[in-house]
């Protein structure tokens, strides 16, 4: 059996004295490991690191296997996602939320994502932005998806500043003001009518709102904990939207 497509890595390990078994997530077939014989080489080395993107080909005799890859660059792009502390935990992350879908499953939208954000690290807002919508979309492939449209209560789709931690819903600030201490906030950028960046307040609410849901309807179920590598994305995140501090008037 054979076949072809596109790749990010996100992971490799050391199979054997020269051979490695890489992790990729593909366009057409989701998350895919293979062996790459000859993956410790010096010619190797540099392309399979986190981040990149290659085409690849897959051949086992069944399908079960586990396969063999062969691969070429396209897109090395790991030394530049190296240079920032955003970018490195951020390509770990993203590696860590895609180990919990199924291998083999396509997920064709995730891996356009991913590929975006990838090129977006320079810009830790931006970035942070799409990692938040990049978590969204993978509860909704888990089957958890939010729904932030219109309010649970009353419908209306004006004035949306809180999630429902129950159903995962939106909450008018209206409908929900008797119940405020207990709602999670609803950030702006993430509702389509507002066209604002984030800032540092709402990008931490975003934060807050998926690592909520990922955590109680993924990793606790599961029992795994989160990611560190998220810990450290967020936090580096924050950090570059932090204002500088003024100087003291004169």
């Amino acid at each position: 059996m054979q076949w072809q497509d596109e790749a990010v890595i996100i992971g490799v390990k050391r199979h054997g004295e020269s051979s490695v078994i890489a992790e990729l997530m593909t366009r057409e077939r989701g998350r895919h490991l293979g062996l790459v014989r000859g993956g410790r080489s010096r010619a190797m080395q540099p392309v399979l690191q986190p981040g990149n993107r290659v085409e690849v080909v897959w051949r086992a005799r069944l399908d079960e296997h586990l396969g063999e890859f062969k691969l070429e660059p396209v897109h090395l792009r790991a030394a530049r996602l190296m240079e920032t502390a955003t970018a490195v935990y951020g390509v770990q992350a993203m590696g860590a939320l895609l180990r919990l879908l199924p291998e083999r499953d396509p997920h064709p939208h995730l891996f356009e994502a991913l590929d975006i954000i990838l090129d977006a690290m320079d810009d830790p807002c931006e970035a942070g932005e799409l990692f938040v919508r990049f978590e969204l979309a993978l509860l909704n492939d888990l089957g958890f998806g939010l729904d932030l449209a219109e309010c649970a209560a009353t419908g209306a789709r004006e004035e949306l500043v809180y999630v429902s931690p129950k159903s995962g819903r939106a909450v008018s600030r209206l409908a929900g003001a008797p119940y405020a201490d207990r709602m999670l906030a609803l950030p702006s950028f993430l509702q389509d009518s507002n066209p604002l960046a984030a800032d540092r307040q709402t990008m931490a609410e975003a934060f807050r709102l998926t690592g909520f849901f990922l955590n109680r309807h993924v990793y606790e179920p599961r029992g795994l904990t989160q990611s560190t590598a998220r810990d450290g994305f967020v936090q580096a995140a924050l950090k570059a939207l932090t204002p500088d501090p003024q100087p003291p008037a004169e």
